[in-house]
């Protein structure tokens, strides 16, 4: 048996890093056996879905080095969904209903009051054809339900163990809309046994679900999936990620300069018992990934999470693995300056990588100067500590002969002596060390940003 899982997006927005957990879940899974991984888009709902989110989802996806083996459209499949529907029909398993959804409510209510479950209560089994034809000549059409056998389903889920659903407390599911779409149910399950889907990973969600599923499954004569139900992620404040908040996306977060690595790292690893650290690549990733490790209480997503993870991650990046972004963001040897050495020495101050360029332009450019930089400037000390400059070649010793020396002359020591100094090479008050960074700006730019 190989191995085949599948991640099932609507394609009605952009995936957000909660779905990402789900889609990594199950990649690393394949991973881990060697397996296959199917996307499959769910798109259905006509209306809300967009090719354009396909096409983002697959883009998304790739970025984090996720690449499907296979990828379909529920939208091309409607004739297999049909044979199946009829072949529940045939066996009596799924039956018409029509009851409106104003009905229905007043019926939940209703059942509510007297201390009944508000499941649906088969009222449409009970429906004589002529019942129907009568019904249908008043113009209303259908809905079909799946009957359920009413039944204890258990099934060994491999992030909450033994797990029992009794159908018997579930309304038989709607299956097919009374204008002849689908619901999800019933395409899952046919794609799931069609594509030969071994495992199905999703989030706790769908726990319910799964007992009328099995059902369902069962009824179809399909081999049944192992199940792993995972958390779920929420905000920090308690709020559910939704396709509304923008804000985390994953497409904002590529936009915003993360690594592929520290998102998939971070949606991983949260809710779990592991220690949260960025890991290199996906292989390795999955070589660490388990399952039984899932907690079960929410996953909670603190963004500020990704500035650490991500900042770990930039530091250990060598030159190799972003000399081209770097050649992009305008780093390059054309500047007198080797940018080798260059990312040796800003690495260990960077969040992300493009913030490279930032101090690439402080190095061969000079720093921005504000009213208030000039201001708070010295230019006694700042000519005197001009006058001291050594001369060339510079290495990382040169940075404390002259400030000793600069120290020496003005008897200045500490803080007043380096920040003046610091500001007016750079223009910040923080960043890479000054004994490595002074050799790449050199004495005549240092010269230069010296009054």
């Amino acid at each position: 048996m190989t191995v085949t899982v599948r991640f099932a997006p609507s394609p009605t927005g952009l995936i957000h890093i909660g779905n990402v957990r789900s889609a990594l879940h199950n990649w690393l899974f394949a991973l881990q056996h060697g397996g296959r991984f199917v996307l499959r888009f769910d798109d259905t709902d006509r209306e809300r879905s967009r090719v354009e989110y396909m096409e983002a989802i697959e883009r998304d996806l790739r970025w984090l080095g996720v690449e499907p083996h296979r990828i379909v459209r529920q939208s091309d499949r409607d004739g297999i969904y049909a044979a199946a529907a009829d072949r529940l029909k045939a066996m009596g398993r799924l039956y018409p209903c029509y009851e409106t959804a104003d009905e229905l409510e007043r019926r939940r209510k209703r059942q509510l009051a007297r201390g009944l479950p508000p499941i649906y209560d088969r009222a449409a089994l009970s429906l004589t054809d002529e019942d129907r034809v009568h019904l249908e000549a008043e113009g209303r059409h259908p809905h079909w339900r799946f009957r359920l056998d009413g039944r204890p389903v258990t099934w060994i889920d491999l992030v909450r163990g033994e797990q029992t659903v009794d159908t018997a407390s579930l309304s038989d599911p709607v299956l097919i809309r009374a204008d002849g779409t689908w619901l999800y149910t019933l395409p899952s399950v046919v794609d799931d046994i069609d594509l030969g889907i071994t495992h199905v990973i999703r989030g706790e969600d769908h726990v319910t679900n799964t007992g009328a599923q099995i059902e369902i499954f069962e009824a179809l004569g399909g081999p049944v999936p192992t199940f792993a139900h995972t958390n779920l992620i929420a905000t920090t404040t308690g709020e559910a990620l939704s396709k509304r908040l923008g804000s985390l996306s994953v497409a904002s977060l590529r936009e915003a300069g993360y690594e592929p690595m520290t998102v998939a790292s971070l949606a991983v690893l949260i809710g779990t018992s592991d220690e949260i650290h960025p890991w290199p690549d996906l292989p390795g990733l999955a070589a660490h990934m388990d399952l039984a490790h899932v907690s079960g209480s929410t996953a909670r997503f603190d963004p500020h999470e990704l500035d650490v993870l991500n900042a770990r991650l930039v530091h250990a990046l060598d030159y190799a693995a972003v000399e081209d972004r770097l050649a992009a963001l305008g780093v390059n040897a054309g500047a007198g300056v080797d940018p080798a050495v260059f990312w040796e020495v800003v690495r260990p101050n960077l969040t992300r990588v493009a913030e490279a360029a930032d101090w690439w332009r402080i190095v061969v450019e000079g720093p921005d100067r504000s009213p208030a930089g000039r201001e708070a400037a010295d230019p006694a000390f700042l000519a005197e500590a001009r006058r001291l400059l050594p001369p060339e070649p510079w290495d990382e010793t040169t940075w404390a002969a002259w400030t000793k020396a600069v120290g020496i002359a003005t008897g200045r020591k500490g803080r007043e002596l380096f920040l003046p100094l610091r500001l007016a090479l750079t223009g910040r008050d923080h960043g890479p060390e000054l004994k490595r960074l002074l050799p790449l700006i050199g004495w005549r730019r240092t010269s230069a940003r010296l009054p």
